[in-house]
């Protein structure tokens, strides 16, 4: 293998690593998990006056778990359907005095 074909398989692989740590579904899920354990514990330390406020359903432990199972199914879907590496493009070279790009009647 050429050291040009190696250095583009190289920069291919990175593009496709990026588009995965960057893939929104992993920052979503991420942060509606954190979120929810937050709220989860908040919830599950209410205090009884807490819950008179909320006429006696605990809305912080339902929200918190809410947000858990939210977060979870994002990072689901993101192990279930990762984003496929983009196909390579095989740019064809000119023939017979046409430039790349422009078609004989162009």
């Amino acid at each position: 293998m050429s050291e040009l074909q190696h250095e583009v398989s190289e920069l291919e692989r990175r593009s496709a690593t990026a588009a995965r740590l960057f893939d929104v579904r992993r920052i979503i899920g991420g942060l509606f998990v954190v979120y929810g354990v937050l709220v989860t514990v908040a919830g599950l330390t209410a205090s009884d006056a807490d819950l008179k406020k909320a006429q006696g359903i605990n809305v912080n432990l339902w929200t918190g778990l809410g947000m858990f199972v939210l977060g979870a199914a994002f990072l689901v879907w993101l192990r279930l359907r990762p984003i496929a590496p983009p196909a390579a493009v095989d740019d064809p070279a000119p023939q017979d005095g046409q430039e790349a790009g422009r078609d004989a009647a162009g």
